[in-house]
């Protein structure tokens, strides 16, 4: 049984520099697009690097990251990110559970329903913010509109509010994002063998205990993999917040992102800007590994 294997060492062994070829193309523009960039932040973060300046950027090693650990103002904007994150990302998955599931249902148009829901997705953030902030409008917006005909009051002016603010922002959030998290469930459930659900119902299981036991043990890495990439690409988030609001206000939608950005090209702090960024990296990888890990040993115990 060994002597297959060791014939076919050297061959995969020689097609090893082949397949390096065959790769290079796409992992040159990821070379070139996001791990150059990314190390050249990593540097620039442990310089003084500023615009207008006539003198050469200088090496300040970690006086940046040192800055920044008494900078209660970017420890307030990663508080606010985490909880935007979290807000954002897990009523978008339980809307997207809840659509797709019925999307997979043998309805009439199904087909005009799916193509409606991922109408979002395909409109730019900058769109969707305009388009909300047309919503959201404290004398013609169609929500104060709404109010005022069921007379439930006057309306408010819900991005200006300091408690309206982030949770108004935060919806349009869920709205802009349930597209994507609903087709990538929905292709989870598409792949679950509907053999398993049928055997289940022949053996008098019920839509909830076929749906603990067949479609969400199928269903898990999807949902485990598209919830990680929501907490990252919604912490991450920029032009719809900015859009929105601008960070405000009094700061209370002023994302990381938002934060980095104002010192970078409103204030011109190009190094400590990319400290920032390398905060927020980190710190969010480390998150990410945690929450992957917990997420996956619960998967290995059930």
């Amino acid at each position: 049984m060994t002597r297959p294997a060791e014939a076919s060492g050297p061959a995969h062994r020689a097609a090893g520099p082949g397949a390096w070829f065959l790769v290079l193309p796409a992992l040159l523009p990821i070379l070139v697009l996001s791990v150059g960039p990314l190390l050249y932040g990593v540097l620039l973060a442990f310089t003084d690097a500023q615009s207008g300046r006539t003198e050469p950027t200088r090496w300040i090693g970690a006086l940046n990251f040192r800055d920044l650990l008494h900078d209660t103002l970017f420890w307030e904007s990663f508080r606010i990110g985490l909880a935007w994150a979290v807000g954002v990302s897990a009523p978008q998955f339980l809307l997207a559970l809840g659509l797709a599931l019925l999307l997979d249902q043998r309805l009439r148009l199904r087909w005009l329903a799916r193509a409606l829901a991922i109408v979002p997705w395909a409109m730019p953030e900058v769109v969707v913010g305009i388009m909300w902030r047309l919503v959201y409008h404290p004398d013609a917006g169609v929500l104060n509109e709404t109010l005022r005909d069921l007379g439930l009051g006057d309306g408010r002016d819900w991005l200006s509010g300091l408690a309206t603010a982030l949770p108004a922002v935060m919806i349009v959030g869920i709205w802009a994002g349930l597209p994507g998290t609903t087709v990538a469930l929905l292709a989870g459930l598409q792949n679950t063998p509907q053999e398993l659900h049928e055997a289940a119902a022949v053996d008098g299981a019920g839509a909830w205990r076929r749906f603990r036991a067949v479609t969400w043990p199928a269903l898990r890495p999807v949902a485990l993999a598209i919830t990680a990439l929501n907490l990252i690409w919604n912490f991450n988030s920029f032009a719809l917040v900015y859009v929105l609001t601008g960070g405000g206000p009094g700061g209370r939608t002023r994302l990381p992102m938002l934060f980095a950005y104002e010192e970078a090209f409103r204030y011109g702090q190009f190094g400590y800007a990319a400290a920032m960024g390398c905060v927020m990296v980190a710190v969010v990888s480390v998150l990410l590994a945690v929450f992957l890990a917990g997420r996956l040993r619960g998967g290995g115990d059930a």
